[in-house]
């Protein structure tokens, strides 16, 4: 063997283990749905468990537009490039099936924020949407004792966690006076979540109330109604924690909003995986679900609640 050949040999084989060593972390990633400022909870839940498992390389990846194709394409790369285990938040759970099925085949995935409870993932990590819809009703049924007529708005019609929410809702104010009479879907598209509120204030003076089921829906609300001089004239009732919806909330513009709470998902969903490669499969119920406890945030707790939020994202 010439020194060349015994060279190249030799820069084949630093090639070769350059890629490997950089590999020996596993790697686990959470996808969500779209570029929304409700995921930076969950991110930063995800920032504390990376600090918590130096021996895994955590990503918290959003696709370039919130479909269900580009989800599913970004966690086939995700798999090619050797990610070991994916959460992710699904656009479009029903119609995803069949990538979620090819993904699970090769790496373990878990669900969170909208389940895809027929597709062969492990375990969903996040709210139960039913018990959220409820205390929107809850709240809606105690702010509007003559009752009303609501609109509702959000992003995906078709996704589980729209579905439960509305039906959760609708269970809440049954007998109450109150009636749901149509959600109008945006698909994420923020400008037509904005006109989805126009053309309903509009057509529609005899909606009396507003349910945002998205995080982003309310603000929208907000702005609309502050546009037409309406605010305070009808009765929102939100989900999240937007910092535009916490202030509206604060100053008696908003009736109250449901949380969730994003930064478990990141935190425990990122803690699950990690127990589930090294083969502790305690962390995961019969059933499936695990579930993180929503709220109601009113006038009298927004304030101890944001502040908490601050500390959250701070450290």
């Amino acid at each position: 063997m010439n020194w060349k050949h015994t060279i190249s040999m030799a820069a084949l084989a630093t090639m070769l283990a350059g890629p490997a060593f950089a590999q020996d972390k596993q790697q686990l990633a959470f996808v969500v749905n779209a570029a929304s400022d409700f995921w930076k909870l969950a991110e930063a839940g995800v920032n504390k468990a990376q600090a918590e498992l130096p021996n895994y390389e955590l990503q918290f990846r959003y696709p370039a537009q919130g479909t269900a194709a580009l989800q599913n394409s970004l966690m086939d790369d995700l798999v090619a490039a050797g990610t070991d285990a994916i959460m992710i938040s699904s656009a479009d759970p029903k119609n995803s099936i069949d990538a979620f099925n090819r993904i699970a085949g090769q790496v373990p995935l878990f669900t969170t924020d909208s389940d895809a409870p027929d597709s062969d993932r492990i375990a969903y990590l996040g709210s139960s949407n039913t018990l959220a819809g409820e205390q929107a009703g809850e709240i809606a049924v105690k702010a509007l004792p003559d009752g009303g007529k609501c609109m509702g708005f959000v992003g995906f019609l078709g996704a589980d966690n729209a579905i439960e929410r509305i039906a959760g809702f609708r269970s809440a104010i049954e007998g109450s006076g109150i009636e749901l009479v149509d959600v109008r879907g945006d698909d994420v598209d923020f400008a037509r979540a904005r006109s989805n509120v126009d053309d309903v204030l509009a057509a529609n003076p005899d909606i009396t109330c507003m349910v945002g089921f998205y995080s982003y829906n309310p603000p929208k609300i907000y702005e609309a109604l502050q546009a037409a001089g309406k605010l305070g004239q009808i009765t929102v009732i939100a989900f999240d924690e937007d910092p535009i919806t916490l202030g509206a909330v604060r100053e008696g513009s908003f009736a109250g909003t449901v949380v969730q709470d994003p930064y478990q998902w990141g935190y425990q969903g990122m803690l699950l995986m990690a127990k589930y490669l090294e083969g502790d499969m305690s962390g995961v119920p019969e059933d499936g679900l695990i579930i993180v406890p929503t709220k109601v945030i009113d006038a009298a707790n927004v304030d101890a609640f944001e502040a908490e939020l601050k500390a959250r994202i701070g450290g």
